[in-house]
């Protein structure tokens, strides 16, 4: 099968994607493009489909970089393959460059993917804002990276691939406060769920952070991980279902 791949026009003329799982080699719970080299599927098998991703990019698989992922807010540099094994990648949740030839990849099974671009620099970035990453500053982490490779926030732009919506995202009355917390402007994010929770919007959020730190464009896809099965793995949703584990879907730009 072809694999998916979503693309933003503000990322253009930059080869990118928000690749969904449609097109992979995995089978059961993880049927289709699991790229996710933490999950429980098989490791040959997440290697193929990281390799189909490494092709539609144009680079070979060992330019195609990724990091482990820890809900943190580091932004981490890069200008060269990561030639480590895979319990030794660097912990960190976005990475930079204005190296081309380097592919560099987020994975998310809800959590925001966000690509970023300044063309005009020369420069990208890939993160992975969960709601813990995104409320620590892992979007103006990434933002402040660039900008020591020379971009420029006014000419960045930054797409937020597909992640949980509010309507799929039930959280605690103590959740929301962790938020109010930190900014009391941040209740507009938070709808009246069920009694005693509310809905989050992750990626209201995320837009809403990116232009507070001052990027030229900011968007979301608008696409729901929980909503679509058929396109994207959800964290969420397989737990609800009370599955032993999850598919990790790939996003990936370069220059």
């Amino acid at each position: 099968m072809t694999l998916e791949i979503l693309t933003a026009d503000s990322l253009a003329p930059l080869r990118h994607g928000f690749f969904t799982r449609r097109g992979g080699a995995s089978s059961g719970i993880f049927a289709g493009l699991n790229c996710g080299l933490g999950s429980s599927d098989q490791q040959e098998i997440v290697t193929i489909n990281r390799a189909r991703v490494a092709d539609a990019l144009k680079v070979s698989p060992d330019h195609l970089l990724t990091v482990h992922q820890i809900h943190s807010a580091t932004a981490l540099p890069v200008d060269a393959p990561i030639d480590v094994p895979i319990a030794q990648r660097p912990r960190a949740d976005a990475l930079v460059t204005a190296t081309p030839g380097l592919a560099l990849a987020v994975l998310t099974a809800d959590c925001q993917p966000v690509l970023f671009a300044d063309a005009r620099a020369g420069v990208v970035g890939a993160a992975h804002a969960g709601w813990r990453g995104a409320l620590d500053g892992v979007l103006e982490a990434t933002v402040d990276a660039m900008e020591a490779l020379g971009a420029a926030r006014a000419n960045i732009a930054a797409v937020i691939g597909p992640s949980i919506s509010q309507s799929a995202y039930e959280v605690s009355i103590d959740f929301m406060d962790a938020f109010l917390a930190n900014d009391p402007e941040n209740a507009r994010f938070f709808a009246e769920g069920a009694p005693g929770k509310m809905l989050f919007d992750l990626p209201g959020f995320g837009v809403a952070r990116l232009q507070c730190a001052g990027v030229g464009r900011a968007k979301w896809t608008r696409h729901c991980t929980y909503a679509d099965e058929d396109r994207f793995y959800s964290y969420r949703r397989a737990t609800h279902r009370g599955e032993a584990d999850y598919g990790r879907q790939i996003a990936a730009i370069r220059l």
